[in-house]
């Protein structure tokens, strides 16, 4: 009987293993990367698009935000689409100084549709897209970044997406450590390899030579990975901008969380159901690693899914080692797997500066775990595909 249950356990053990080598071996490539040398003079003309929906509490302090960029003002302008909003939004937006276009579809709604308007309209002279979302700010340097990397022959482009307001809770901050993992540290190892490090919906640079090769035709809660992977199909990789950032607000509350969430894990599940194990074997058939990537990027859960399958690997190893008198050999695997768990976190963590605070937020962990685990059994109330407004808590600062 020990035998059999050794044997099942050690089986177990590979699945969790090889994603938690994967985690491992991003956070051993994560250091800082190197930054390009910018082109002088400066010369590509970029344009903001920024989609929203009944945004008006936030939507000025971002346009100024961009307008603020530190690249010539001649050289880029802040498109705004209002999509369906029936706030002042898109009032706001002009006096603020973007070019607003308004869109009304009550079929055809969310962000992908609105996205599609601003591609679909872009001027000849306009070398690339800058998509920021309406509840963010940026760093000066964002254009500056984007343009070095179209000069290296970049179409297409992710800064990293960090938390505007980490300090708001607790929860903001386990969430700025996430984001510490999965956008830096990943992203960094991605971009270290040649690989594609994805797209994150917020501070996404594209260049019109490239939207015209592969339209942005993704319409779901989660178009920014949708039509990532589209990119990566089409043999185009997502350059990785580490010295470039965009902040976005993130809500504090658990109702606002569990509605946000909810809606992005279900949209995430059916993308992962319809290209995961198409693109790892399209990739394995044509040996291309960034598709191969993207598909076991997919094909990993969310990190507090494989914590608990690592943490509950290492218990029943533990009992039967203790139930046999013997240490069982699932033992070493499960271990090297909370391990390389745990440094994944703290790496996420040093690189999110939430300091000790941070730290010591990581103690709910467990808490935020639960929290996650209820989500899948409860149903959402509307439709993913259509504009769902996360509502904010207050004023921008």
């Amino acid at each position: 009987m020990n035998v059999f249950l050794n044997y099942i356990l050690l089986l177990l053990s590979v699945p969790v293993t090889l994603m938690t080598g994967y985690l491992l071996l991003a956070t051993l490539l994560s250091g800082k990367l190197p930054v390009p040398v910018e082109s002088a003079p400066l010369h590509r003309r970029f344009r903001f698009v920024v989609p929203a929906h009944n945004e008006s509490v936030c939507i000025a302090a971002t346009v100024q935000s961009l307008l603020q960029a530190d690249y010539p003002r001649s050289l880029f302008d802040v498109v705004v689409v209002a999509d369906n909003c029936e706030d002042d939004t898109a009032e706001r937006a002009r006096s603020a100084g973007a070019i607003v276009m308004e869109r009304k579809d009550a079929e055809r709604r969310g962000k992908g549709y609105a996205l599609h308007l601003a591609f679909s309209s872009l001027p000849s002279e306009v070398d690339a897209v800058i998509v920021v979302d309406a509840d963010t700010l940026i760093s000066p340097n964002l254009v500056r970044a984007f343009a070095a990397r179209r000069d290296l022959g970049a179409n297409a482009v992710q800064a990293d997406y960090a938390v505007r307001n980490p300090n708001a809770s607790w929860r903001t901050r386990l969430i700025s450590i996430a984001f510490g993992s999965f956008h830096i540290v990943r992203s960094r190892a991605r971009e270290r390899l040649s690989l594609s490090c994805g797209l994150r919906g917020n501070g996404m640079c594209f260049s019109a030579s490239l939207l015209a090769k592969v339209p942005h035709e993704a319409y779901s809660i989660v178009e920014d990975v949708e039509y990532g992977l589209r990119l990566g199909e089409a043999g185009e990789r997502v350059f990785y901008t580490d010295e470039a950032h965009v902040y976005g607000e993130m809500v504090s509350s658990a109702s606002a969380a569990t509605s946000q969430r909810r809606r992005w894990e279900e949209g995430r599940r059916a993308l992962v159901r319809g290209n995961a194990t198409r693109l790892l074997r399209k990739g394995c058939a044509h040996r291309d690693r960034v598709l191969i990537d993207l598909a076991l990027d997919l094909l990993i859960p969310p990190l507090s899914r494989v914590a608990v399958l690592s943490v509950l690997g290492l218990l029943c190893a533990g009992m039967l080692s203790f139930w046999s008198e013997r240490l069982a050999p699932a033992a070493g695997p499960f271990s090297f797997c909370v391990l390389a768990v745990i440094l994944y976190v703290l790496r996420g963590w040093t690189v999110s500066r939430t300091g000790l605070r941070g730290l010591l937020d990581l103690g709910l962990a467990p808490a935020y775990v639960g929290w996650k685990a209820t989500l899948r059994f409860r149903r959402p109330a509307r439709p993913t595909s259509s504009w769902v407004r996360t509502e904010r808590e207050g004023p921008s600062e």
